[in-house]
């Protein structure tokens, strides 16, 4: 998941997109200015400029490119984002901008976001060698940030254990307690960010709050989907278990064995919810966005004339209609990331196929073996997962506490409001798992 949700929805004009088209409210009702007319570039601009405030952009080039993408043109949105980033990168070879650690780091870090961005809407031509090549620049640039840092992260690779695919993690050491155990994240992404992205949202006020951090990707995100060729799976916990064993068997000299917190992002809210279900060393969990069905997303949005098509069987119409009407170049921009991401990331061609893997997402099926502490984030303009932090919340009980974000921070995860979502959270944390300061200790 880019922090952006894809909605499969409507194909029609009148389909909403993420969080920013939310529900029936109009542009004229957002209490945020619009970056683009486009709601899918308005969201994917925002994005990038969100991770300014933890070194991640520059607001000025992201206005910049704002003001030059042509609202509806998927290849210009690509073109700009990648122009920006080789100017980014051409900066950071400079010598010139290479006299301390906090610069290289910066410039790099911030390359690495715009190639991220520009692999956005590329995805509907699986062959496109852009994807690979855009990819491959944004991790290369990414690991020249890591380099640089004072504690410099760790990319690292984890087989599963119950799978034929390898986990990529990147770990950050807690600088401040880099001799002595320290309370640890593990953030989770969703439909389409990358772990890369977690950096600057989550683990930059992490670290700065003495925690260790690890990120990490599975089947069906970013890298492991691209290099693995490995889409989704329900059964969340055989990515997330290998990544406990790894902190244990690896980093157990650093990491509080009793405060150890999974972070789900977006659709990464289902996924982290699954995992806490079954891995039972964990201390507390956070979903940035509570998912009860997935399935519900994509259903509730068909016309009722496909759904019923579906729900007959008759997949090979079905598959003909849908694809028929992404080629006919009459569907807006979030239809066509939408139904682009969705098919890519499950690996398959298939809508119909696509559809059928997404029913196995319910946490309605496991949710009762969830024992620990959980916070649930909701949204006033949530549209992608609307209503359903609350039947999470609901299902819990006094297990889960529910946090309604709102006004500029009332979007899907909290795009653009970053301090306030982590100011939410860290205070949970500090109250739910005890302590004060800089970090949370644990209670006695």
């Amino acid at each position: 998941m880019r922090f952006s949700p894809f909605t499969y929805g409507p194909l029609v004009a009148t389909m909403t997109y993420g969080c920013l088209a939310a529900g029936d409210n109009s542009t004229e009702e957002e209490p945020m200015l619009q970056l683009s007319t486009d709601p899918a570039f308005h969201f994917d601009t925002l994005v990038p400029l969100g991770l300014a405030i933890a070194g991640g952009a520059d607001i000025g080039p992201v206005l910049g490119v704002a003001k030059d993408i042509e609202a509806g043109n998927m290849e210009s949105f690509t073109q700009q984002f990648h122009d920006l980033a080789n100017r980014t990168k051409a900066q950071a070879e400079d010598p010139d901008n290479s006299y301390d650690s906090v610069n290289v780091q910066d410039t790099w870090f911030s390359a690495s976001n715009y190639f991220r961005r520009a692999t956005n809407y590329i995805f509907g031509n699986w062959s496109d060698p852009r994807i690979v090549d855009f990819w491959a620049e944004q991790i290369a640039a990414f690991d020249k940030g890591l380099v640089a840092m004072t504690i410099p992260g760790e990319r690292v690779r984890i087989p599963a254990t119950k799978g034929n695919f390898t986990i990529e993690a990147i770990w950050y050491a807690a600088p401040e307690n880099k001799h002595a155990n320290a309370p640890t994240l593990i953030v989770g992404n969703g439909f389409d960010a990358a772990q890369e992205d977690s950096y600057h949202v989550y683990c930059v006020p992490a670290l700065a709050r003495g925690w260790n951090c690890i990120t990490y990707e599975g089947p069906g995100q970013p890298t492991v989907r691209i290099n693995q060729k490995i889409g989704f799976i329900p059964d969340w916990e055989r990515v997330v278990t290998p990544v406990v064993d790894y902190l244990f068997r690896e980093k157990s000299h650093l990491v509080d064995p009793d405060m150890l917190v999974l972070l789900g992002n977006s659709f990464g809210g289902y996924l982290a919810a699954r995992a806490a279900a079954f891995e039972p060393r964990l201390s507390a969990a956070l979903l940035v966005g509570g998912v009860w069905d997935f399935s519900l997303v994509f259903l509730s949005g068909l016309p009722k004339s496909l759904v019923a098509m579906f729900d007959a069987g008759n997949y090979t119409d079905f598959d003909h209609e849908v694809l028929s009407l992404r080629a006919s170049g009459d569907v807006p921009t979030n239809v066509l990331l939408g139904l682009n991401q969705g098919l890519w990331t499950f690996n398959t061609q298939s809508p119909s196929d696509m559809l059928m893997q997404v029913k196995q997402y319910r946490v309605e099926d496991f949710i009762d073996q969830i024992k620990i502490p959980v916070f649930v984030g909701d949204a006033e303009f949530e549209s992608f997962f609307k209503g359903q932090p609350q039947l999470v919340k609901e299902a819990l009980g006094d297990r889960a506490t529910l946090h309604k974000f709102t006004g500029v921070a009332g979007y899907h995860c909290q795009v653009g409001a970053g301090q306030e979502l982590v100011r939410v959270l860290f205070g949970w944390l500090n109250k739910t798992l005890g302590g004060s300061g800089s970090g949370p200790q644990k209670k006695r």
